[in-house]
């Protein structure tokens, strides 16, 4: 694809507004673009409580005092008027307000319709799918570029499989395989969205069915992310069981998208636990939370035990780290590479989040739209921009 400047657009009030700034990640994300906001950056901030907004705007202050000026914008997810007057004021809009199946539709609606860059933190497939089927047309239309789970979900698994890729030869099968590792604790938001999507089966597979639909068939290759086997892994030393998120469906719309997949891909996506032991007790707790998460009462009483804004302190978070592993096969070559960072679900999420939205703003990119994921829309210069951020990308070995 040819890199080309930002799209021409008309002229917009602010390059980038970050939605639900008050919120646990919002707040974080917000925290990191007073920080690393380029100069000449036109950004602000909106949500729906202003005395909130203003006591955010005060403590970044402390960061950059320049952030006391901070353009403050009120507007509810849930108001389609003031959703399309702030998406028509800025070139890119980052939300961090979950569950997206809830509060997100509004926004990618405005979004497609105004021509303005989307990006969130959404690991809901159900949203992806509604949001494909209900706007990717007219996104295509008007320009908008609409990405996806812009954090940990799923850019680790997305750009590491991209990278991965690219160590690999051209023009023949290939395969990815992920294997995640974490220490990280969650958030109230983060366990209200998962809570949500787990309860949602019926809906999360007809939204597929639908997407399936209206998705052009892929002519002369082939893009796959199968649900792979628990298994030892003798690559990483560990057990590799299966992660059932949204992450190698991801991947696979990478790898659907860009012919540098080659003509047969597939990408399995995995957690790498050390001792069986915790890998079976780990698949216990998911089948605990998937039957929990239909009965509405047990799943209020989860929710209201970790509310939204609710989340690890900064000394957690400090010893919170991830690392994705990588192993890639084709034409005879083997790779090994990995992917690599501090706390994923806060403080690396933030990160991935505001550079997603900086790098829609002000980067070259390859001169698409529509529904799209992060290695389609920004590749190499999201994957540089991380890399000078500090998440480690690098081959360990090759074969």
């Amino acid at each position: 694809m040819n890199a080309t400047v930002p799209h021409d657009r008309p002229e917009r009030a602010y390059d980038v507004v970050l939605f639900g700034a008050t919120g646990f990640v919002g707040a974080l994300t917000a925290e990191y673009l007073a920080a690393h906001a380029p100069a000449g950056c036109r950004w602000a901030l909106a949500g729906r409580d202003t005395a909130k907004l203003e006591r955010l705007r005060e403590r970044l202050a402390s960061i950059d005092p320049a952030c006391a000026g901070l353009p403050l914008l009120r507007a509810d997810a849930q108001d389609p008027a003031a959703v399309r007057e702030l998406a028509a004021s800025t070139r890119v809009l980052a939300t961090t307000v979950g569950p997206y199946v809830w509060y997100g539709a509004e926004l990618v609606a405005a979004c497609a319709e105004a021509g303005t860059d989307y990006v969130d933190l959404t690991g809901e497939p159900e949203f992806v799918d509604r949001m494909y089927v209900e706007h990717d047309a007219r996104a295509r239309e008007t320009g908008a570029r609409i990405v996806h789970a812009c954090g940990f979900d799923s850019i680790p698994a997305d750009l590491g499989a991209y990278f991965t890729v690219r160590q690999l030869p051209q023009g023949v099968p290939l395969t990815v395989d992920g294997f995640i590792r974490s220490n990280a604790l969650f958030s109230g938001g983060t366990l209200a969205s998962a809570l949500t999507a787990l309860s949602r089966g019926p809906q999360t597979l007809a939204a597929a069915r639908a997407r399936r639909l209206h998705e052009p068939r892929l002519l002369g290759r082939r893009a796959r992310g199968p649900v792979g086997a628990p298994r030892f892994s003798r690559e990483t030393g560990a057990w590799a069981m299966p992660l059932p998120t949204l992450d190698p469906r991801i991947v696979a719309r990478s790898a659907a998208a860009l012919e540098r997949y080659g003509p047969d891909f597939r990408y399995r996506h995995y957690a790498s636990v050390k001792h069986l032991p915790v890998a079976v007790g780990g698949t216990a707790a998911l089948g605990a939370a998937v039957a929990l998460a239909q009965l509405p009462p047990a799943r209020k009483w989860l929710m209201d035990r970790w509310e939204p804004g609710q989340g690890p302190d900064a000394e957690r978070r400090a010893r919170s780290w991830f690392t994705a592993r990588f192993v890639g096969e084709g034409g005879g070559r083997r790779v090994f590479t990995e992917v690599s960072g501090g706390d994923p679900g806060y403080g690396e999420t933030a990160k991935m989040l505001a550079e997603s939205a900086l790098c829609l703003a002000h980067d070259a990119l390859p001169e698409v739209s529509g529904q799209l994921t992060t290695a389609v829309a920004m590749g190499d210069a999201l994957t540089a921009r991380l890399q000078k951020a500090g998440i480690t990308f690098r081959v360990a070995d090759a074969r």
